[in-house]
């Protein structure tokens, strides 16, 4: 190979270049592309921490409601259990009172009649067997037969039926959160 040297041009050396004007050097692009690499992966790094602890509290929440169902099927069962009780208890003063009722009806009519009205008089809470049969449509033909007409007085008192068992109730809970008791027998 042959070189041609002319003393009179500088010698060009190739470590040094010179830039274009308006066009950056490859060192600062590169310097620009790793600082916005490394920006990117600050944000997804970010994201991904974000992203896990929410995943981790989601699932804690769904724990938590699994709980909080297996609550509310608990505390459900015992409100079933104590609305029972208070059904029961309050249907026996109901037929108590009713009962209560019939007799001070009864006693009302004899007062009516002009009969004293014994105040040892036993309390029961099941009408007189001879009093459950009357009606009124015996009592008149018993008035019209000229038979006593205090034995043919019609009874006041309701007749009451026997307790059963205690009745149950189903708990129904609509989707607009509304609670009905339903009466099971």
């Amino acid at each position: 190979m042959t070189m041609i040297s002319e003393p009179d041009v500088p010698a060009i050396e190739l470590g040094h270049r010179e830039t274009v004007p308006g066009r950056p050097s490859r060192a600062r692009t590169i310097g620009v592309v790793a600082v916005g690499a490394l920006l990117v992966t600050a944000v997804n790094v970010t994201a991904a921490v974000y992203l896990y602890r929410g995943v981790n509290d989601l699932k804690t929440m769904e724990a938590r409601l699994d709980q909080l169902g297996q609550f509310e099927q608990r505390i459900g069962a015992r409100i079933d259990t104590v609305n029972n009780g208070f059904q029961s208890r309050f249907e026996t003063l109901d037929r108590q009172l009713q009962t209560n009722f019939g007799q001070i009806n009864g006693n009302i009519a004899k007062l009516e009649q002009g009969q004293p009205v014994a105040a040892s008089e036993p309390t029961t809470s099941a009408p007189a067997p001879a009093m459950l049969n009357t009606t009124v449509a015996d009592a008149s033909a018993a008035e019209e037969s000229g038979a006593d007409p205090v034995a043919a007085q019609p009874s006041f008192r309701r007749k009451v039926a026997p307790p059963g068992p205690n009745p149950s109730y189903q708990r129904i809970q609509q989707p607009d959160g509304k609670v009905y008791y339903k009466k099971i027998n």
